[in-house]
């Protein structure tokens, strides 16, 4: 749909354009200026940059569509945010937040005036200053757009339970392109127009990526048109090159979708019938580089992938190049713009928003402002019974889905659980129990026979990992809380938008008005070691490996072993803030080793000996055995058992990690041990089995540094498997009993003849149970069944 109607009077036409002008020759200014930022005077070479940048190609687009919700802002009283979905379109979106005000309220040396634009232009993409995306330091922003694909899903996140909140987001049509921002467009059938805000896509179809033609751009518009109402909007178009026209068109075009959206929602909200709409959206047609010099040395620049380039890139070396930027920055008339002090005219400055309607200054954009804390259950209350460690079984993440459900129906506006169709596989099942699975699509009557489907429903299930962390993202960054659950083998799909993230909170601590928001906690589960029938595509435990590349100041790692361990780790992390917290934890049945008591003070302490389990009380022992992780700690202690059966005299201290970063100097990780108490725990020269959930060299890298490193030896998964009994898999990854046996008396001087005898039982116990699983298809009962017998 187009809108032709014109709204704006000669008046209104003539200053919203002139505010324009102003965000462009900031957007220009910033990229190519350190000095000068008037042009009073002619310009001179040393008022350039000694770095010529590109980012140009979207920015005028951007500001733009900022201005023109502006106005709506003022005219309805809207609450609304923005957000920029090209990558390096900052100077967009950093152009109208100074003239806001709320750039120089953040950084009073960035102040309205020649002086604080000159700050302002200097530090833009350059040493020590800020980068090219909307980063943390950007106030309004809690999108950078540093890895595309990820604009749409954060901002539906931003929407959910936002009930008077418009996210307006202008989505690039490279970013377009992506596997994630594709899929994001079906985040409309999660929308309930009764307690969710809206969110307004903004397609820039500006026509072309770093240097090649947009998909988007270069179809029919039929066909374009056809593939959003497929997705279920209502796209309507603005398209053009000449501002005035534009301007009348993105006037009328972005009204007529702020009251659609308005109409949607009192009509919902006053039948009570939370109906799917087809929610109004823009597609916004314009040239790349739009008022940005039309061509250089003869070639197209303005509308071609050469605006996202250095639109004139040798501006130093050529009087040409020279004199056509100081031609394209006076284009825009900065006198007639700001006054000789450097100030917008108060004219031009009427048209912002005032205060916190100012999407520069909105709460929602700074999250931890709103972010209240959960009304939390005791986790106690959900605890297994464990009257002897290691003697009885239960599934691991039940409790946790019986508490999660209790936090939910006590946060009932602030809380939500999101999985890709796998919180009934991950034993989460009973959060349907106060609140379903949100749907707005279509309704079979056969749904009602355990679909758990509702419009009101607080767990979002999609199948696509990549829009429920943008949503989960999302939804934090703008105050609420969260809890994803995934499969530990396709947590892989986020790896980037984890390291994204991670970045985000890393950079948002160095920014001191940005309040904490609350933690993103990470369940992987359906873990490596129990895979029978899914085989090797579902074994890989690598995601740790991703985590510990980021900033230690963000990031945490628990391997809880059993139910208490998991509620315990649970609790901490769901109070937390500004960290990702990743708890590995496998769904089905396993021992239970600590009762809930025991369980926090592990917990808190993250690593420990378990005196039960060892029988080195009051000496050095000959052999630590320590483990991380649920089957693997279960081996580790059926090792121990035949260990002292067969070795009476052997000392053996046990040691369980549930919290990863403890194997790290304290120096490297907040949670890291001291050198002095990690030296206590596993000695200075004494051999150390280490059974580990993940890839062995993780632990390496980790303890490195630490005094008895030498005599550290990790087993882990060695990607060996394919459809393999649990027991049966862990012997091909050597971290079963027998193996670990078979280590240790490699491993300890005085077992190394004496212990040849065993050994080769050891062998034969693993040729059994191989040709037991072979044949039977489970694991030797006697094996699977293993309790502590002490």
């Amino acid at each position: 749909m187009t809108m032709q109607s014109t709204t704006l009077s000669p008046e209104e036409l003539s200053k919203i354009d002139a505010y324009w002008r102003a965000c462009n020759y900031l957007a220009a200014g910033m990229i190519y200026l350190r000095d000068n930022p008037l042009l009073r005077e002619p310009l001179k070479i040393e008022h350039v940059k000694s770095r010529l940048l590109g980012h140009w190609g979207s920015s005028p687009g951007l500001s733009f569509t900022y201005i023109h919700l502006n106005r709506l802002i003022n005219k309805y009283d809207l609450n609304a945010i923005f957000m920029a979905g090209p990558g390096h379109g900052a100077p967009g979106v950093l152009g109208p937040v100074y003239l806001e005000g709320a750039y120089s309220e953040t950084y009073p040396n960035k102040s309205e005036d020649e002086h604080g634009m000159r700050q302002f232009f200097k530090e833009f993409s350059f040493p020590g200053g800020i980068g090219s995306h909307c980063t943390p330091e950007t106030p309004g922003s809690i999108h950078e757009g540093g890895e595309l694909g990820y604009s749409v899903s954060h901002a539906f996140g931003a929407a959910y339970d936002n009930p008077d909140l418009i996210v307006a987001v202008v989505v690039g049509d490279g970013e377009s392109e992506t596997a994630p921002l594709a899929t994001s467009w079906h985040s409309n059938k999660f929308l309930n127009p009764i307690r969710d805000g809206a969110v307004l896509p903004i397609l820039h179809l500006n026509g072309y990526k770093i240097n090649n033609p947009t998909l988007l751009s270069r179809i029919p518009h039929e066909e374009l048109e056809n593939l959003f109402k497929g997705y279920g909007w209502t796209p309507y178009f603005v398209e053009g090159s000449d501002p005035d026209t534009m301007h009348q068109t993105m006037a009328a075009t972005m009204e007529q979708c702020v009251l659609e959206i308005r109409r949607i929602q009192q009509e919902a909200r006053s039948s009570g019938k939370p109906v799917r709409p087809r929610w109004p959206m823009i597609v916004l047609r314009s040239p790349k580089g739009w008022t940005g010099p039309k061509e250089v040395d003869g070639k197209k620049v303005e509308g071609f992938w050469r605006a996202h380039q250095v639109p004139l890139g040798n501006v130093r070396d050529t009087p040409e190049h020279f004199k056509q930027l100081e031609d394209w920055l006076r284009s825009y008339k900065p006198e007639e713009l700001f006054d000789q002090d450097g100030r917008l005219l108060p004219e031009l400055k009427a048209l912002a928003p005032k205060g916190a309607r100012r999407m520069s200054a909105n709460p929602h954009a700074n999250g931890g402002l709103l972010r209240k804390a959960l009304h939390m259950p005791d986790c106690r209350d959900y605890a297994a019974v464990v009257t002897e460690p290691g003697t009885t079984s239960a599934e691991n993440t039940r409790p946790l889905g019986k508490f999660l459900r209790d936090i939910m129906s006590l946060n009932m506006h602030n809380f939500r659980v999101f999985g890709p169709d796998e919180n009934s596989s991950n034993k989460l099942d009973n959060v349907y129990e106060v609140s379903k699975k949100t749907w707005l699509a279509d309704y079979l009557p056969e749904d009602a026979d355990g679909g758990e489907l509702s419009p009101d429903g607080r767990v979002m299930e999609m199948l696509s990992e990549h829009t429920l962390e943008g949503w989960l993202e999302g939804y934090l960054l703008t105050g609420r809380h969260g809890f994803f659950s995934t499969y530990e083998a396709f947590v892989h799909v986020i790896d980037s938008m984890f390291n994204q993230h991670a970045k985000w909170l890393a950079m948002s601590k160095e920014v001191a008005w940005r309040a904490p928001v609350s933690s993103l906690n990470l369940l992987i589960t359906s873990t490596v070691w129990r895979q029978d029938h899914n085989g090797f595509t579902h074994q890989d435990p690598g995601f740790l490996d991703v985590v510990v590349n980021k900033s230690p100041e963000v990031t945490r790692i628990y391997l809880p072993p059993d139910v208490n361990c998991l509620l315990t780790v649970a609790d901490h992390c769901l109070k937390s803030t500004d960290y990702i917290n990743v708890i590995v934890c496998d769904k089905q049945k396993h021992l239970q080793f600590l009762d809930m008591d025991a369980a926090i003070k592990h917990c808190t302490k993250g690593i420990g000996i378990w005196g039960w389990a060892s029988n080195d009380q009051g000496v050095e022992p000959d052999l630590v055995v320590a483990s991380a992780g649920d089957i693997p700690t279960k081996e580790a202690l059926a090792a121990v058992v035949l260990l002292r059966e067969n070795f009476p005299e052997l000392k053996i201290r046990f040691i369980n990690v549930v919290d990863l970063y403890k194997l790290t100097p304290e120096s490297e990780h907040p949670h890291g041990l001291s050198d002095k108490d990690f030296d206590s725990l596993f000695t200075l020269d004494k051999p150390i089995l280490f059974n580990f959930h993940g890839y062995p060299w993780l632990i390496h890298r980790l303890a490195y540094r630490r005094n008895n490193h030498k005599n550290l030896h990790v087993r882990g998964y060695k990607e060996k498997g394919s459809i393999n009994t649990p027991l049966e898999l862990a012997i091909q990854n050597e971290i079963d009993r027998f193996s670990l046996v078979i280590d240790a008396i490699n491993r300890v001087p005085a077992l190394r003849v004496a212990g040849a005898h065993v050994k080769e039982s050891m062998r034969d116990r693993q040729i059994e149970c191989r040709n037991y699983a072979y044949e039977h298809g489970i694991d030797l009962p006697e094996v699977d069944n293993w309790a502590w017998p002490y």
